[in-house]
């Protein structure tokens, strides 16, 4: 088995505060994610770290058992926590951009932009500004972002975000029907509803992976009846 990415004994400090301490993640192939962790854990931090955007103090890096190249990164699709979309253009000049940059050309860069537009529901907004978008709709078209040059590896930054309950389990569903194609995806979140769409999680607290493992084993291991139980429970060990 390949490992799309690994992270071992990371270490971050921001002037004098550890926002990550020893942390070590890798990824299996054709799996789906989850890092879980309340705001401020140390989970964008660490998307950054492994995506070459954030150097860590200490530890490595390996992106599909190698040192990260530009090759490398081509095959990684990142969807950041806020959206890095241009507002002055309209949505197909947005994906037109993103998929120019990855390399892709001509009819094959047209037939993605649409497929990836319909497979985020947003079809028939292509030829409107991103100004005149709502939030969730720019988080789906920065998703779409991510999608577009088919990768390999998906991290993604707290995806759902802002999206109303319908949307969200429609984009679930495309993470499922991505992982059937053989892609890996890291997903970033806090809300513990996703956890159980999830594979395997990982939960960060307080800059430490405190756990990890399936939904099922996580909570059978520490005999609570949801992951989120855990952080209480690990909690109070740390007091």
């Amino acid at each position: 088995m390949t490992y799309p990415i690994k992270g071992e004994h990371l270490y971050k400090r921001f002037k004098k505060q550890v926002v990550l301490d020893d942390v070590s993640l890798t990824l299996n192939e054709g799996e789906i994610y989850g890092l879980i962790g309340p705001s401020g854990s140390g989970k964008t931090t660490l998307v950054k770290i492994l995506l070459g955007l954030e150097k860590a103090d200490s530890g490595t890096v390996e992106l599909f058992e190698q040192k990260p190249t530009l090759y490398a990164f081509r095959s990684l699709g990142y969807m950041a926590q806020s959206d890095a979309l241009y507002h002055e253009l309209t949505a197909y000049q947005n994906l037109s951009f993103f998929a120019a940059i990855q390399g892709l050309r001509g009819r094959k860069k047209k037939q993605r932009i649409l497929e990836v537009a319909e497979s985020v529901g947003l079809e028939n907004d292509l030829k409107k500004n991103v100004a005149q978008f709502s939030g969730g709709m720019r988080r789906r078209l920065s998703l779409a972002s991510a999608l577009v040059h088919e990768p390999r590896l998906y991290l993604l930054d707290e995806p759902t975000v802002g999206l109303d309950p319908l949307i969200r389990r429609n984009i679930w569903t495309l993470f499922h029907y991505l992982k059937e194609k053989g892609a890996t995806i890291i997903v970033t979140t806090h809300v513990m509803d996703e956890v159980s769409r999830c594979d395997r999680v990982g939960l960060l607290s307080g800059g430490h992976m405190i756990a990890e493992g399936s939904p099922k084993e996580l909570t059978e291991a520490f005999h609570v009846s949801s992951v989120e139980d855990i952080f209480l429970v690990k909690g109070g060990e740390r007091q």
